[in-house]
């Protein structure tokens, strides 16, 4: 799995933009953000269906429910984008309401996230073992680790 893992942090690291850049170099990312974001979803299910051993019938079940709830988890990280995009817009001309506005909204992010994560353990839970539905919520948020980590390191400090 550490391969894997390595492989998706740097499909991450290669595909987001400099933030230092100026907002106008974001349209030209826009228009492979989904095709990236495509590719990092199948590379997250991949690393699930190797890391999650489920029996066909498992399998059968958990999917279905895998794909509503990575769909919801892309409206979150759309939102997270547009908070990137906004914060790498104000970036040399922040003011101290857009700072506080985008840190409420970074929180509120990371609220939803473990909102939606709540609201699929017991859907999860009816689906597949105990161990394996806590086996998938540690894979997938591992992998949200992953991407937040490589997010995280291309995002200047607020400069005083």
């Amino acid at each position: 799995m550490k391969k894997a893992l390595i492989y998706l942090a740097l499909a991450c690291a290669l595909s987001i933009p400099t933030l230092a850049q100026t907002a106008d170099k974001f349209a030209e990312y826009d228009k492979n953000l989904a095709l990236l974001r495509k590719d990092i979803r199948a590379g997250k299910k991949e690393l699930i269906a190797l890391n999650l051993p489920l029996t066909p019938t498992e399998a059968t079940k958990f999917w279905p429910v895998y794909e509503e709830y990575a769909n919801e988890v892309s409206k979150i990280y759309d939102a997270r984008w547009a908070l990137l995009k906004d914060y790498a817009s104000n970036l040399n001309s922040m003011t101290d309401p857009a700072a506080a506005s985008i840190s409420k909204r970074s929180l509120d992010s990371d609220a939803a996230m473990t909102t939606l994560r709540q609201k699929y353990a017991p859907i999860v839970g009816k689906v597949l073992t105990g161990k394996k539905a806590a086996l998938f919520f540690q894979l997938d948020k591992r992998l949200g680790l992953l991407i937040d980590l490589q997010l995280a390191s291309e995002i200047p400090l607020v400069v005083q």
